[in-house]
């Protein structure tokens, strides 16, 4: 339905055996531009496969931690794209309605997410590669600090400034990944460390002030539904404690459009010269149309942009005396498939316009879900900060996807699920089937307890509440389920287990797996493993 996610799988025979770890039997999915021992890299180009002896070092330190790579995904090709279409290996599709793009480069890496075929993904971010899937899929997608994530074992795009980014289905998934994934890296002269102090932010916690850009620079491309989900995140965040501060985003606007009407167009043909001389016919014709301009570009014209670039940094620095943090949309509309077809280049550039200078000023971004249009198509805003403010970053997005992001699109109901039908598990088809979509990983309130069931075939946990035990949340997934399709999935469900309400972490109440009462009393009590999936590695050994 939504495309080829996969370029190729990971044979079970390299798979890792699982180990203990922070990140211990999560799956994930990595970006062919990124290498895995033993499974070919093409880049999205058939023509330019190779096979690497040794994994990336960010895949390296992942597999370490206990996390299980399972295939290598489908890409814009060298990277070279916001749309997810420049690829022979058919274009992916944005979850939500396969007629509108998945966004891009990293394609499949946000499809493969959201679709729950994994726990979490990589992707790369040179433009907004890692943020516009994310916000087309209702993702978080982690741009970090430039040399944060070794790019060891990552197929340049334009290496001076590229990142390897995380897709999840939440912050709290993200940040365990980034907590593992980052580290320095000697073999990669890009790679750096935050030095002492460089990571905090006095604001987080309290009130903080947020830049957005006046009136004249905000671009929505006639998507009036994007502009009033903008403003109803921006409102959201003043309810958080947070202060609008109106910042001069023409700045940032002429920093990014630098990145394709530049000399950093050369880098990218710098990092695949010999191939494209030799292989030029055998690329994505858009892709070659874009590499191959920057033979017009001189060493002069790369000095004086870098010049440029200095200036508009210097510039900057006084639109971050206002702000602690940057609130933009993701991307100011989404588009067909039939549209980008028509205009490839003008289209793709729309996507850029909150997107591009990120890399370029040396800044970090979380995207993070932000609400539905009244079609069913999500909407995403992104928290931009300095360098080393990723952690910051994280933890403000956090609270916002929480508490305040709309999270059911319309004609839908949010299901929360908490065992055999999480993602993964024997049951999750019942939800895929009826077109569900995951929306996020969270827990309930505190007050809930959770049994194994005995005798369920496949195994079952009860959840069950308890307003005199005030332990700490389950662990549940938040599925936004088709209204018509809704009865169907609920006479499907078996005694002892009942559809109810929960209330979840946030104060949000969503339908819920509820468990009748005398089920529990030959079951055995798990809620010390704060979830099933904790539970089934614990009962694993």
């Amino acid at each position: 339905m939504n495309g080829p996610v996969w370029i190729s799988m990971v044979p079970r025979e390299l798979r890792p055996d699982a180990v203990d770890g922070p990140l211990a039997g999560m799956t994930f999915a990595i970006k062919d531009n990124i290498d895995l021992a033993g499974v070919p890299t093409t880049a999205g180009c058939p023509a330019f496969a190779y096979q690497p002896e040794r994994s990336a070092f960010v895949v390296e330190r992942l597999i370490k931690a206990g996390a299980i790579p399972i295939g290598k995904t489908n890409l814009d090709q060298f990277a070279t794209g916001l749309v997810g279409t420049r690829t022979p290996y058919g274009a992916c599709s944005s979850v939500f309605d396969e007629r509108y793009i998945s966004g891009g480069s990293s394609s499949g890496s946000a499809v493969a997410v959201a679709q729950g075929l994994v726990d979490f993904s990589l992707g790369t971010d040179t433009a907004g590669s890692g943020r516009v899937p994310a916000a087309f899929n209702n993702l978080v997608g982690l741009k970090p600090t430039r040399g944060l994530l070794s790019t060891t074992g990552v197929v340049p795009a334009c290496r001076s400034l590229d990142c390897v980014s995380i897709l999840a289905k939440d912050c709290d998934v993200a940040r365990r990944v980034w907590n593992v994934a980052r580290g320095f890296d000697p073999g990669d002269p890009f790679s750096r460390v935050t030095g002492p102090g460089q990571d905090a932010a006095p604001w987080l916690g309290g009130a903080f002030r947020f830049g957005v850009p006046s009136e004249e620079y905000l671009e929505f491309f006639g998507d009036d539904e994007a502009a009033a989900l903008y403003r109803k995140a921006v409102a959201d965040l003043v309810g958080l404690g947070g202060e609008r501060v109106e910042i001069d985003y023409s700045i940032f606007r002429e920093a990014g459009a630098l990145l394709y009407s530049g000399p950093w167009v050369a880098e990218r043909l710098a990092a695949i010269r010999g191939f494209m001389e030799t292989h030029a016919d055998e690329m994505n014709p858009v892709v070659r149309e874009i590499i191959s301009g920057a033979r017009r570009y001189s060493a002069v014209d790369a000095f004086e942009a870098e010049y440029k670039l200095r200036e508009l940094r210097r510039r900057s620095d006084g639109e971050w005396l206002k702000m602690d943090v940057m609130v933009l949309p993701t991307a100011g509309t989404i588009y067909t498939h039939e549209a980008v077809a028509a205009e490839p280049f003008k289209l793709n550039a729309n996507l850029g316009y909150y997107t591009n200078f990120v890399n370029l000023l040396d800044l970090a971004a979380v995207a993070a879900p932000a609400g539905f249009r009244t079609n069913g198509l999500p909407f995403g805003v992104s928290f931009i900060g300095p360098a080393f403010s990723d952690d910051a970053l994280l933890s403000l997005a956090d609270s916002y996807h929480r508490n305040v992001a709309p999270s059911t699109p319309p004609g839908c109901v949010a299901v929360a699920v908490v065992g055999a039908h999480l993602s993964g598990q024997p049951l999750n088809w019942q939800l895929t089937s009826r077109g569900a979509r995951l929306m996020k990983t969270c827990r309930t309130a505190p007050g809930y307890r959770l049994y194994a069931l005995d005798g369920t075939v496949p195994p079952k946990p009860g959840l069950v509440r308890d307003l005199e035990f005030a332990g700490e949340g389950i662990e549940v997934e938040v599925w936004a389920v088709p209204e018509d399709r809704f009865g169907g999935f609920v006479a499907a469900v078996p005694a002892p287990l009942g559809i109810g309400s929960a209330t979840l972490d946030s104060g949000e109440v969503v339908k819920c797996f509820i468990c009748e009462g005398y089920a529990i009393e030959k079951a055995t009590e798990i809620t010390s493993f704060g979830g099933w999936r904790n539970y089934l590695r614990g009962s694993r050994g």
